[in-house]
């Protein structure tokens, strides 16, 4: 396969090349991936499970001391250069987090074990990583996801670029988030690695519950090549009671309609409720599961799958138990009837044991069921407006803005004096360079797109005021600017 170059005039290849990482894609999406690899014996094990960990560092204006004219650099460079600061002390050993997993994974398989683990990496972390020289990390993830012998043991999950959070990101700005992760992703490990890339993972563990941008959403993943994507347990709902999932560490379907009557569908993996990352950390996933046996699906007979993520730097627990509870782990893990396996793993083995995926349990985005009650999909979407406006009056605890890891995070609310500059920004890509059809090709294009992919990060939203908000509108300013003055 042809090479991506990983960047393109100083920036991150994030675009350009569309067809050939679609075509990619395209190619590959019906050949299983980890299953002719696999050592597991699916029909021998009683349960099994999957760890994942998520890693970010946002992009920001800090690369000098005037605010506005201040290179964007990783918030990473920030703290190693600033470590006198806060918990900037942290910085060493966040760069070890990141890099670990490509060390720890090729000396368990020597050793004759079976480790698995899922990675998710946002874009914005593989440019800061780059741009402050850290190569070791990008060698070391290189070898893990690339070489043969260790590859059945890394399983990457794809992600938006800029760590925008789907219910409340523009969903044009989402798919270009979407695809220019794919772009990128492809321009460091190889387009074969990105063949292999098959579930995605939410910033923020968000999932859209507006039946309009939730379709949306789950249509650009499929769009986009996604099989599978990660739900958080307490966002999604039985379509016939509104109830949460009954067996919720079997693979279920995720259904969404919108007001048009429009459906699309794509599995769902269930994470467990619970954001801590002590969970993963101490491996909580993999004892539970011991304490599980095989469960009936379709008439018949698989093994549970409990799964669940953690950020993979975040937190003392992380950064100092994790290894050690790893490596124990899967030294126990390793041939026993509950070993480690990754997502895209297992469901290959239950569709070859002979389990449909018409045949798994459905989902859908949480509080739907009180819409379709008085809703016929197909009415249109003003007629949805005001059945929403009709049930929020009734229920104050009822919204549209979507589910995320903690239930007490609105991604709307209390957020305007980022979201207007982010609107506004949004608004002028889609006028001037989305809707004339500018080639993503263009240099330009993918100038504009890196600030506007940079503004739309959590980590402004999610802080509301202060420093961060500051960081926020700057970015958006400039993105703003480029678009109004190149365009």
């Amino acid at each position: 396969m042809s090479q991506l170059p990983e960047y393109v005039d100083g920036l991150p290849n994030i675009c350009g090349s569309e067809p050939l990482v679609e075509e990619t894609l395209r190619a590959h999406r019906d050949q299983p991936v980890f299953l002719p690899e696999s050592r597991i014996d699916f029909g021998r094990i009683r349960s099994a499970c999957a760890i994942a960990l998520h890693m970010h560092q946002p992009l920001i204006p800090a690369g000098g001391g005037d605010l506005h004219t201040a290179a964007i650099i990783s918030n990473l460079q920030y703290m190693m250069e600033n470590q006198g600061i806060g918990d900037n002390h942290n910085a060493p050993v966040f760069h070890w987090c990141y890099k670990r997993m490509g060390e720890f994974i090729p000396q368990l398989i020597h050793e004759g074990k079976e480790p698995r683990v899922m990675l998710e990496y946002s874009g914005t972390l593989f440019h800061g990583l780059r741009a402050m020289g850290l190569h070791d990390v990008f060698d070391a993830l290189r070898n893990a996801t690339c070489n043969p012998d260790y590859r059945r043991a890394v399983e990457w999950l794809g992600c938006p670029w800029g760590h925008a959070v789907a219910p409340s990101t523009p969903a044009q700005d989402f798919r270009l988030h979407v695809k220019a992760w794919q772009h990128h992703f492809a321009a460091i490990f190889g387009l074969e690695a990105l063949a292999r890339v098959r579930g995605f993972s939410p910033s923020e563990m968000a999932l859209p519950n507006h039946p309009d941008t939730a379709y949306e959403y789950v249509k650009t993943l499929v769009d986009c090549g996604y099989r599978w994507l990660l739900v958080q347990e307490h966002t999604v709902e039985r379509p016939e009671n509104g109830w949460g999932p009954e067996k919720k560490h079997l693979p279920h379907r995720l259904v969404c309609t919108n007001s048009r009557g429009e459906t699309v569908s794509i599995v769902a993996i269930v994470k467990t409720q619970g954001s801590d990352t002590k969970l993963v950390a101490q491996m909580q996933p993999y004892y539970e599961a011991k304490g599980l046996s095989r469960w009936e699906l379709a008439g018949k007979s698989v093994p549970p799958l409990v799964t669940q993520i953690a950020d993979g730097e975040n937190g003392g627990v992380m950064m100092n138990e994790f290894p050690g509870k790893f490596m124990d782990s899967v030294h126990e893990a390793s041939g026993s009837e509950t070993p480690f396996m990754n997502a895209t793993e297992y469901l290959e083995h239950l569709f070859a044991a002979g389990v449909r995926e018409s045949e798994l349990p459905t989902l859908q985005p949480l509080f739907q069921k009180r819409i379709w009650d008085r809703f016929q999909p197909g009415e249109g979407p003003e007629k949805l407006e005001k059945v929403i406006a009709d049930l929020k009056k009734e229920d104050g605890r009822f919204h549209m803005e979507g589910g995320s890891w903690t239930n007490d995070i609105s991604w709307v609310r209390g957020y305007d004096n980022v979201l207007g500059p982010m609107e506004k920004a949004s608004s002028l890509f889609y006028e001037k360079i989305l809707k004339p059809g500018v080639s993503p090709a263009n240099p330009r294009y993918r100038n504009a797109l890196f600030h506007l992919m940079c503004s739309q990060t959590s980590c402004y939203r999610y802080w509301g005021q202060g420093l961060w908000t500051d960081y926020g509108r700057e970015i958006c300013r400039r993105a703003s600017a480029i678009v109004e003055t190149d365009f």
